[in-house]
């Protein structure tokens, strides 16, 4: 059985990813991309899926973990009654696909075993295993190829898994390194572990020294966060996976579970402001560079998520051989959601665009073609009923915060006219405007529910939605706006659990056509804590912040979700959205702005906060 979710560190190369457990199992690994088929995945089953473990033969066994400071490089030390181990595991960055475990005495002696269990296709696939003249373990499937190279005697099982026995005394080390390769071609070449090692770790910190401290007690979990989100990148093209992870439950036992390993353009924005904000040009540009080849081409099938390299066929399918983690059926690889209609994108990517342009990143040429083109598309459907951005099953429905993104596009192309009088006609801008006034009006009229005193979920609802709290953000209404007070109060008084904010009530007025419940959705409570902040109420703000980062794991790494009840973290893992909203927030909080003032700002300019570092942002 998989270890709580909580319990799992991250490792990465800017390619793909895996996740290895406190007690030293490697429960999941995709290769040779984050969408690839894994080739360990007891995560979402049990042992004969898949698995890779180096630990200690040992009754009792104190473990504890961290990485490496400013680095993706993970150290874990192991203690028996006899001595102590330090097992380093990391993934080489820019040397292809290859995962190396080394494994130091430090004192004492300590018996130790490895045990590898490779299973192709998401644990359905057994490998033919052999021998190279070298003594290199060889499993290979189909298509794929995987090499074991290490100094340790290895030998097979009944289980069909491979075993390795020995013992270290202090100042001995054994390697570990796993390389993929396609079948069909030679053996990945052999790598030098020791120099790989300390070239990665070099790498990872040389990025970290560009981060943007605020000189706050955050500051290494604020790094921490923007570490994750660049392990999360997929270095190719710039396109950042929501989660590594896929069919992690929202709810356990529950029916809540989604493939992440894609790129959503509802995390466009926040994701840009998180990266340039910490510093981090380079990678905003690629990342905005992605999202404009991704929804290049005819306006009307634009999708709202897309694989790492602007992929749009992601059909979803269920591996009927995984019991899921704990239990939690089905398991879904792909995600049908990339056909739905929602209207929020559009103003995601707009938000996105200006934001980018407003910081010293200009839109290219194509850019500009793009963005027109999209608009014309959106003066009529933004009329029509969406999905919303929750992705909900339960049918289309106008939305109040997709409208507001259909404003929140023809706002920005707006302000971006403004700012350098290019790329659109006077007459273009004069519909435009007209088109963003009648957005308002209309979500101002029909959103706006008198007698709750808040914006509800979409019109003619009664029924409340996190997704409200951005309503500041995007500056659609001021944040002291009697309504968005009133929105805010609510949601803090209907929908927090526990000192969590939910999506929205999954048993109330609520249809997403799903059973069971979810976790607290965590971007929602760091929005809430947005919210607080722009209102001035730092200390509820402060104290939100805190409940928010206790929930992160030792390692500074969060999920998706949190359940209240059970205390654990759920959802798919590490999630992106949530660590870029965690940087968001705790920026905020040390600079004193609001949502309104990071974001949202006056319609005839730049957001404030922007004008006051544009400057050390074209300096680096």
């Amino acid at each position: 059985m998989a270890e709580r979710i909580e319990d799992y560190a991250l490792l990465g190369d800017g390619r793909s990813a895996a996740l290895v457990s406190r007690k030293g199992s490697i429960d999941w690994l995709c290769w040779p991309r984050f969408d690839a088929a894994a080739l360990f995945t007891s995560l979402l089953g049990t042992r004969e899926h898949g698995f890779w473990e180096i630990r200690p033969e040992a009754e009792h066994v104190e473990t504890s973990w961290a990485y490496r400071q400013g680095s993706l490089v993970l150290e874990t030390r192991h203690k028996t009654r006899q001595g102590e181990v330090l097992v380093t595991d990391f993934m080489p960055t820019g040397d292809g696909p290859h995962l190396v475990r080394l494994v130091q005495g430090v004192h004492g002696r300590v018996a130790m075993r490895m045990e590898m269990a490779v299973r192709f296709d998401y644990g359905s696939a057994v490998p033919w295993v052999s021998h190279s003249e070298l003594g290199d373990l060889r499993a290979v499937s189909g298509p794929h190829k995987v090499v074991l190279r290490t100094d340790v005697r290895l030998h097979g099982t009944e289980q069909q898994t491979t075993v390795g026995e020995f013992t270290l005394h202090a100042g001995e080390h054994r390697r570990f390194v796993l390389s993929y390769g396609p079948s069909h071609e030679p053996d990945p070449s052999p790598m030098e572990p020791r120099a790989a090692l300390e070239a990665t770790d070099q790498a990872w910190r040389d990025w970290s020294k560009r981060c943007r401290a605020e000189g706050t007690p955050w500051d290494p979990l604020i790094q921490r966060s923007l570490l994750t989100l660049k392990a999360l990148i997929y270095h190719p093209t710039g396109g950042i996976v929501a989660a590594p992870t896929a069919s992690l439950p929202e709810g356990l036992g529950g029916e809540r579970n989604w493939d992440y390993r894609f790129c959503w353009l509802r995390d466009s924005t926040l994701t840009l402001i998180a990266l340039m904000d910490g510093g981090y040009i380079e990678e905003a540009r690629s990342w905005l560079n992605w999202l404009l080849r991704a929804v290049a081409g005819n306006p009307e099938q634009a999708h709202i998520l897309y694989g790492i390299g602007g992929e749009r066929l992601l059909p979803e399918i269920e591996l009927d051989w995984l019991p899921g983690y704990e239990n939690s059926k089905p398991v879904r690889i792909g995600n049908a959601a990339a056909a739905q209609f929602q209207l929020d994108v559009y103003g995601e990517l707009f938000d996105a665009l200006y934001q980018a342009h407003a910081r010293g990143l200009p839109v290219s040429e194509d850019g500009r073609r793009v963005g027109l083109a999209i608009l014309g598309h959106l003066e009529t459907a933004w009329t029509r009923p969406d999905e919303g951005i929750w992705e909900v099953r339960g049918g289309p429905r106008h939305f109040v915060h997709s409208k507001v993104m259909a404003w929140v596009a023809f706002d920005r192309a707006l302000r971006m006219h403004e700012l350098d009088k290019s790329g659109a006609t006077h007459e273009q801008a004069e519909r435009w405007r007209a088109i963003r006034d009648e957005i308002h009006a209309e979500v101002c009229e029909k959103g706006f529910d008198k007698s709750l005193n808040s914006f509800v979920q979409s019109y003619g609802s009664k029924a409340l939605d996190a997704s409200l709290l951005l309503m500041a953000h995007t500056g659609f209404l001021p944040q002291h706006d009697p309504r968005v007070v009133g929105t805010v109060e609510a949601i803090g008084r209907d929908l927090m659990r526990n000192g969590f904010i939910l999506r929205y009530e999954t048993e109330g007025q609520t249809t997403d056509g799903l059973s069971g419940n979810e976790g607290a959705f965590l971007p929602c409570t760091y929005w809430y804590a947005d919210n607080l902040i722009g209102l001035g109420r730092r200390d509820e703000a402060r104290a939100l912040i805190e409940r928010l980062i206790g929930i992160c794991n030792d390692l500074g790494l969060v999920s998706e979700e949190y359940d209240v009840q059970a205390e654990r973290l759920v959802g798919n893992y590490p999630q992106a959205f949530t660590h870029v909203a965690l940087v968001n927030t705790l920026f905020s909080y040390a600079r004193d702005e609001g949502p309104a003032e990071k974001q949202g700002g006056k319609a005839d300019g730049a957001p404030p906060a922007v004008h006051r570092r544009n400057a050390a942002l074209r300096q680096s």
